[in-house]
């Protein structure tokens, strides 16, 4: 199988590319634009397989995308292109409204063209996955619930607004066009090759430099955390195996609080990196309280029931040996990180809203 990832040069779209790459026989075809988060280091391991290559395009160029599509011949299209940090939503909505609505609106009307056009037998196995977030669901009321593939939408955030717009989408073009499309809905991603405005690697870095660590709020905020590369290998499921018309809710069972997380990376690092910077003399100490953003979710956390009994898919981490993993791959792959660091994002507070 021949498969079109958008977004393969981002943070989630890497770790499917390399595993498509690395565990199975399947080839990739990666679509990413390279803004600032796409960065094809995140493949250096990868990039000489034959079995890869690789279009700089942007998804919303109707012309460009259509040409991918008939040069190449996927058998599957795994879209992860999208704007994705909800404080650089608040600061300028509008790159997200260009990239997640009419970007997905673009890949899919030159999916569906290029469908029509497919021999019987593959148009029958041709699958449209769209890889979305649990975020579009906003806030869970209660401390038990959690979210399914039937909770009704409510997003907060920019970002999450035009998320839920490109997942309603994709199910009309299935609905209206016959277009055999496949939603999936994940928690907060994690692991390496995470570009440093998100909790966990800013969090990292920040200590290992002795600078604060803001956390917004109290840091009661509760998240569900999925370790990237078993999302990446829930993702092949879906897309390989999964129902057409169907939903399915990727979490990783890791219910944390903001301040239990960065409080949990601060252990990690007392213990990995004794030598602190001048000054500091325990991690803990950098913590920082600061304003919380607008519009915060207090909670989120997924049912990832379905997905296990329909696919036989379960993370494979745990929150605890996820989490030593990213710390300890930080630790080793400086060049990386210094390298991103070097460009236009310096560690700042984003989504102030002004």
């Amino acid at each position: 199988m021949k498969i079109l990832v958008t977004g393969g040069a981002g943070f989630i779209g890497s770790a499917v590319v390399r595993y498509i790459i690395n565990c199975t026989g399947d080839s990739v075809v990666n679509v990413d634009k390279l803004t600032y988060a796409g960065n094809l280091d995140n493949l250096s391991n990868i990039e000489n397989s034959e079995r890869y290559e690789f279009v700089q395009a942007d998804i919303c160029d109707r012309a460009v995308i259509a040409n991918v599509l008939s040069s190449y011949k996927p058998d599957a299209v795994m879209h992860l292109a999208a704007e994705s940090h909800v404080d650089r939503s608040i600061d300028g909505p509008g790159d997200f409204i260009q990239t997640n609505i009419v970007g997905t609106y673009t890949l899919l009307e030159e999916s569906r063209k290029y469908w029509l056009k497919m021999p019987t037998e593959r148009k029958n196995a041709f699958r449209f996955h769209h890889i979305s977030t649990d975020e579009v669901f906003g806030d869970l009321d209660g401390v038990t619930d959690l979210f399914t593939e039937d909770t009704p939408y409510a997003p907060s955030s920019p970002y999450s607004a035009s998320k839920a717009s490109s997942d309603h989408l994709v199910r009309a073009w299935g609905r209206t066009y016959g277009l055999p499309v496949i939603v999936t809905n994940c928690s907060n991603n994690y692991g390496p090759y995470h570009f440093p405005e998100k909790l966990i690697p800013l969090m990292i870095l920040n200590a290992l430099e002795g600078r604060p660590l803001p956390v917004y709020g109290k840091g009661d905020q509760i998240r569900d955390w999925l370790y990237v590369e078993d999302h990446a290998a829930a993702l092949y499921k879906v897309v390989s195996e999964g129902v057409v018309g169907e939903t399915y809710n990727i979490g990783g069972h890791n219910e944390k609080k903001n301040i239990e997380v960065v409080q949990a990376i601060c252990q990690l690092l007392e213990e990995l990196v004794p030598n602190k910077p001048q000054g500091v003399s325990c991690y803990q100490d950098l913590i920082s309280f600061v304003k919380d953003r607008p519009g915060h979710d207090v909670r989120y956390a997924i049912d990832a029931s379905k997905i296990q009994r329909e696919l036989g898919w379960v993370p494979a981490e745990t929150f605890e040996s996820g989490l030593r993993k990213t710390v300890e791959w930080y630790l080793t792959n400086s060049a990386w990180w210094q390298r991103v660091l070097d460009g236009s994002y310096k560690g700042e507070r984003l989504g102030l809203g002004y």
